[in-house]
């Protein structure tokens, strides 16, 4: 749990860390932005919303709630999406939805309306775009996936920074009803986010170019013959790293989203203007800008990655005593202080949450992992700011939903340091003998790694094996197969050499009883020629004594 793994995206793709990287982080910066900014933003219009409904803060908060469960809660089902169709299709559906949520939600007559448009439809619709731009990030980045992570997740306080002072000028000039028009509007620019996240493909080798009718054979028998993978993978629940951090992260989220859903409220119950109390999360989120992008270089150094689970611990302390010494602000100043301090800390849990769990599960099984936890979580988003809500209604005071909010932070974060040292870390099962013997970097680097991890490590030594008898058998089999060719060729030209040979002999042979043949017709011609002039002086000869026989008897006639 507490190492960090150097994955191949599907298909077996090294991820390029970079090039076409950079864009789908930018998209997944916007996305990241709505996802987390929105439930937050929202509640510039809670107090409007309050006069327009007569209904108290426990029923306001549960639009933030209904968004960050169905955020949340949703998350099996677009792992399943994600498997079956792909990031891209799925993400451009839900752009569709988000907005459609928020345009819908302008027309509502009760908050029931509002729980249903805004919570259940533009919820499910940042959800389809949320996991699947982090799954897309997690395969174009390996090396550098901590700086990306905390660069992408700095896209919530960006939008918070913007979504909240524009949220009270739209409530200002156009009213809620026409504010939540127009935020439906803006996001549609998820879609565009969409369109970014291309699929990851490897390059086709040169030796594939030649054969790549036969491999395509061989893959669809393959193909035919290997099981389908399950579209949600179950398997996770097997690591306990990742079983620990299920948990830290369920009692995180009980408390993690409560001060800022409430800190713009509480500063209005302290007297200051409404502009003065929304610009607070405008603070909050400038702080976090920073905070996320510094948190993500310091977790990718060397000494500090393997350890990224403690850092990960030591945020979720700082951010639980900020709210615990917060509940105590009695004036503005105060506030900005605490916003300052809360902002740093949440930084923090938001640029290191999803790099645990990418350590934890590698790159092949996190569009499965981040689903289920996302599930486990959604129970205590549902239970969080609206308990907060009926703490508040019942007490009156602020002061106890920042305490409550800060301890349960606090013990997410005990929760996974000291189950991470005491069923995580292992013991080296052999004597001081080997440590002297070189073998110290290794199992250090095995304390940290949980067993489900190492059995799978088993299993893909195995593979690689059998890849390699399979590889050492085809080439053997194109050995022998080369051997038979040349052999055969072989036979083929000591048949043609001596069929050669032979026609050549039956040449000669022609040859000579063709010269016999002349020289017997020459012995012959001569004889043939004497009897023929003879033949030929005697016909002449004829006609000359018959001409003279007619001629005498033709003078006596006379």
């Amino acid at each position: 749990m507490g190492g960090a793994v150097v994955d191949e995206g599907p298909g077996g793709v090294k991820a390029p860390d970079g090039g076409w990287g950079w864009a789908v982080l930018s998209g997944c910066f916007v996305i990241t932005g709505f996802s987390y900014a929105f439930p937050k933003a929202v509640s510039v219009f809670f107090k409007e919303l309050i006069r327009e409904f007569d209904v108290g803060y426990s029923d306001t908060a549960w639009i933030s709630s209904i968004l960050l469960a169905m955020l949340y809660g949703t998350g099996p089902l677009c792992s399943v999406l994600v498997n079956r169709y792909g990031c891209r299709p799925v993400m451009m559906v839900g752009g569709l939805f988000a907005s459609l949520g928020m345009i819908l939600s302008s027309f509502s007559t009760s908050i029931l309306h509002i729980y249903l448009s805004t919570g259940v439809i533009t919820g499910l619709g940042l959800a389809l775009n949320f996991q699947p731009s982090l799954i897309m990030l997690n395969r174009y980045f390996s090396e550098k996936r901590p700086l990306a992570n905390g660069l992408a997740a700095a896209g919530s306080p960006v939008a918070l920074c913007c979504l909240s002072p524009l949220g009270q000028l739209l409530q200002y000039q156009y009213g809620w009803r026409g504010g939540f028009l127009i935020l439906g509007g803006l996001l549609l620019n998820c879609c565009a986010c969409a369109a970014l996240m291309r699929p990851l493909v490897a390059p086709p080798k040169p030796h594939q170019r030649e054969d790549v009718e036969k491999e395509g054979k061989e893959l669809e028998v393959e193909k035919t013959q290997s099981k389908p993978k399950p579209l949600l993978d179950f398997s996770v629940f097997k690591d306990r790293g990742f079983l620990i951090y299920t948990i830290a992260a369920s009692i995180m989220v009980l408390g993690l989203f409560v001060p800022p859903v409430f800190v713009v409220s509480y500063a209005k119950e302290l007297g200051n203007e409404d502009t003065k109390s929304a610009l607070l999360l405008s603070i909050l989120g400038f702080i976090d800008i920073f905070a996320r992008p510094t948190c993500g270089i310091i977790a990718g150094l060397k000494w500090v990655r393997p350890r990224v689970v403690y850092l990960f611990s030591f945020a979720m302390i700082f951010n639980g005593c900020t709210d615990l010494v917060g509940s105590q602000a009695k004036d503005y100043p105060f506030l900005v202080v605490f916003c300052v301090f809360f902002g740093i800390s949440y930084g923090m849990v938001g640029a290191l949450q999803f790099e645990v769990l990418m350590a934890i599960v590698g790159t092949e099984k996190f569009s499965s992992a981040i689903g289920l936890v996302l599930l486990m979580e959604a129970i205590a988003v549902l239970v969080g700011p609206p308990g907060a809500g009926r703490l508040l209604d019942a007490t009156k005071n602020y002061m106890y939903v920042f305490l409550l909010a800060g301890i349960e932070v606090v013990l997410a974060a005990v929760v996974l340091a000291t189950c991470n040292f005491l069923f995580i870390r292992k013991k080296p099962t052999e004597p001081a003998a080997e440590l002297e013997n070189g073998t110290v970097s290794a199992e250090m680097e095995l304390l940290n790694k949980p067993v489900a991890a190492e059995e799978e490590e088993e299993e893909v030594e195995k593979g690689e094996k059998e890849v390699k008898e399979m590889k050492e058998k085809e080439e053997k089999e194109k050995e022998e197969v080369k051997e038979m060719k040349e052999k055969e060729e072989v036979k083929e030209m000591k048949e043609m050499k001596e069929e050669a040979v032979e026609k050549a002999k039956e040449d000669e042979e022609d040859s000579e009883k063709k010269k016999e043949e002349e020289k017997k017709k020459e012995e012959i011609r001569p004889e043939s020629v004497m009897v023929v002039s003879e033949e030929v002086e005697s016909f002449l000869k004829e006609p000359e004594e018959q001409n003279g026989a007619l001629l005498s008897s033709f003078e006596t006639r006379l």
